[in-house]
């Protein structure tokens, strides 16, 4: 059985997310190409009342940006259809649009997302963040990532 080592990386340094609810406008990449599963590691500190956070986890299946085609893609939520004996069954699936994160209270606040399974089929990945919560004052945000990757 492969041995697995851990490896921390910064998604997103300590910072406040940009004004009028806009997405990051660079997020940051990291290469997880060995990785099995990585877990995110979220602190978020609302800056004002009402504060609430948006993130979106995109994954690549290339190790750069392959012109003329997605790069990134985001996960999917899957709506099952209805079931009818004797009738095929249309299922729905569309893009997740984020996971909403809405802050308790004025103090930073930490939150574990995943574990997600990468099974070394993805190259890189990303966490792209917006305010929406009150966007006339935007929180603090600060991403790192836990992987395990095969030697």
């Amino acid at each position: 059985m492969p041995k697995l080592t851990p490896v921390l990386v910064t998604l997103r340094v300590s910072a406040a997310l940009a004004a009028a609810g806009a997405w990051d406008a660079t997020p940051t990449e990291a290469f997880v190409e060995d990785a099995k599963a990585i877990t995110l590691f979220f602190s978020y500190t609302r800056g004002g009342a009402a504060g609430s956070a948006r993130l979106q986890v995109e994954m690549s299946p290339y190790s750069a940006a392959v012109a003329g085609v997605e790069n990134w893609f985001r996960a999917s939520v899957k709506n099952v259809g209805a079931f009818a004996a004797g009738a095929d069954t249309n299922s729905g699936i569309q893009r997740e649009n984020g996971v909403l994160y809405t802050a308790v209270g004025a103090a930073i606040e930490n939150v574990l997302y995943g574990s997600l399974t990468l099974d070394r089929s993805v190259q890189r990945i990303r966490v792209n963040a917006q305010e929406v919560g009150n966007v006339g004052a935007p929180g603090t945000l600060h991403i790192v990532a836990y992987m395990g990757v095969e030697e």
